[in-house]
């Protein structure tokens, strides 16, 4: 995990305020915030305050659910991450923090369904892990892409040094000074602290207009994008390798020939998550939160 920060989290997220303020001004003073001897602050409590600040509509049949713990615990430090895995599950438990807010699912489908998976060893030992020491896991998906801008978007956009490109008609486009694809790629692969990035087109492909969607969107969201975007390059977290891959494979035989880089899901929105951590730390100072990144779950040789 050491290998995805280049830079420390703290200095990092002070030199980019639009990470944060896609989060929203803070509603109290951190005294007012302060936990209470008398109502000491509970998971609900701050779940409620998370999802008050972010100003979005209420999201119907919302993934934003508790997957393993009880809302009326008590909260004596807090966790964020990109996933909650078992390795960032036993960080928490050094760091004795007893809540976790992840951004991605906890039990290996998108709605962390867990009849299929009850008599399954790894699924027994992790919910084990969780419940041994009265961790509470809950995920904050559909309400943290709703807020304007999007932190995750933002997260991406300052590790990539590109906070004052952004378009201001379209916040997922970034214009940047001119370069080609192969060094564009090098440019996110250094950036984001990977090992290794994929990209598909030509290496010497002019870039200027780059696209941006992290994480999972889909072939028929990414598609689109490129197709009606005007965009030179789509740098996205993954891809189903029958979509949007080979679309832009195809596109070298056209006129508008165009670019993908695949960055992996988890280092395109863990820094999303970690600038929620910071903000946590301003709402409630006598709690200890941490950002604890998920890591790149892959070995490349």
């Amino acid at each position: 995990m050491k290998d995805y920060y280049i830079l420390r989290r703290r200095d990092f997220l002070k030199s980019t305020p639009l990470v944060l303020g896609g989060l929203g001004a803070l509603a109290q003073s951190a005294a007012a915030n302060s936990p209470s001897v008398n109502h000491p602050i509970t998971v609900q409590d701050v779940i409620d305050r998370v999802l008050a600040d972010a100003g979005v509509d209420p999201i119907e049949d919302t993934i934003d659910t508790i997957k393993v713990g009880d809302p009326a615990n008590p909260v004596n430090g807090i966790v964020t991450t990109f996933m909650a895995t078992s390795a960032v599950i036993q960080k928490a438990i050094e760091q004795k923090a007893d809540f976790i807010i992840t951004h991605e699912p906890t039990f290996y489908s998108h709605r962390d369904t867990t009849d299929w998976l009850e008599n399954d060893h790894v699924y027994q030992h992790k919910r084990a892990l969780l419940e041994d020491h009265g961790i509470t896991v809950w995920r904050y998906h559909d309400h943290i892409h709703k807020i304007k801008p999007d932190p995750i978007f933002t997260g991406l956009f300052a590790r990539l040094g590109w906070l004052n490109m952004i378009d201001a008609a379209d916040p997922r486009v970034c214009h940047i000074p001119e370069t080609t694809l192969h060094a564009l790629t090098l440019h996110c692969k250094q950036s984001l602290g990977m090992k290794a990035m994929n990209y598909v087109g030509a290496p010497d492909l002019s870039c200027k207009v780059v696209g941006i969607l992290p994480g999972a969107w889909g072939g028929m969201k990414q598609i689109p994008f490129l197709s009606e975007g005007n965009i030179d390059v789509l740098i996205c977290g993954e891809v189903a390798e029958w979509e949007t891959n080979e679309y832009v494979r195809d596109s070298q035989h056209t006129d508008k020939p165009l670019g993908l880089i695949v960055t992996g899901h988890q280092c395109s929105e863990e820094d999303g998550m970690a600038s929620l951590a910071e903000w946590l730390t301003t709402q409630l100072p006598g709690i200890p939160v941490d950002h604890v990144p998920a890591g790149d779950p892959f070995t490349h040789i």
